[in-house]
């Protein structure tokens, strides 16, 4: 950050007073802008023994498989934003479930949301940020070919637990890529 959104004046590296961390401080108008970690909020969309997964058009991880996923928007909780993103990556109408996992990401500054889900019909399609989309059974997952860390583990833990018969809810730190 180079200038303050408030007045547009410089802004400079500083520990305001009473905190313990460098913020983006205004020399001019004096505000203190607060960088927090993002939100990505997604799901497992679950169809008998298959979950859907999106082949990235996008970059980061351009033609990598994922779950449909993505960063929450203003004014939307994360259930909200799940869905959202479900249907603009897959095209694809759920049922959202329970939530599934949270993983912080303290590297990237950023927490994950996934929620198991249940797709209401077999009518999805690619979205603008996906090249395909389709439906796997584990035996079918293209493992050496997924986007990143934070879905494989996603996907992993799943399966783990739908052998047990149980799914449990997961929680855990990912220190790096």
């Amino acid at each position: 950050m180079n200038f303050c959104s408030e007045c547009g004046s410089p802004v400079v590296l500083a520990i305001p007073d009473g905190d313990h961390l460098p913020r983006h401080v205004c020399g001019q108008c004096g505000t203190i802008h607060y960088q927090n970690p993002k939100m990505v909020v997604g799901c497992i969309p679950e169809w008998e023994d298959r979950i859907l997964l999106c082949k990235r058009a996008i970059e980061p991880r351009y033609g990598l498989w994922t779950l449909p996923a993505g960063f929450m928007e203003n004014g939307e909780t994360t259930l909200e934003g799940a869905v959202r993103e479900t249907w603009e990556e897959a095209g694809a109408r759920i049922e959202v479930g329970g939530l599934y996992t949270l993983f912080n990401l303290p590297h990237i500054n950023q927490v994950y949301f996934m929620f198991r889900a249940r797709l209401l019909d077999l009518d999805f399609a690619p979205g603008i940020e996906s090249l395909e989309t389709r439906l796997f059974t584990e035996a079918e997952i293209p493992w050496d070919h997924i986007a990143f860390r934070t879905v494989r583990v996603t996907l992993e833990q799943y399966f783990k637990d739908r052998h047990a018969g149980a799914f449990d809810f997961h929680f855990g730190d990912i220190r790096t890529r």
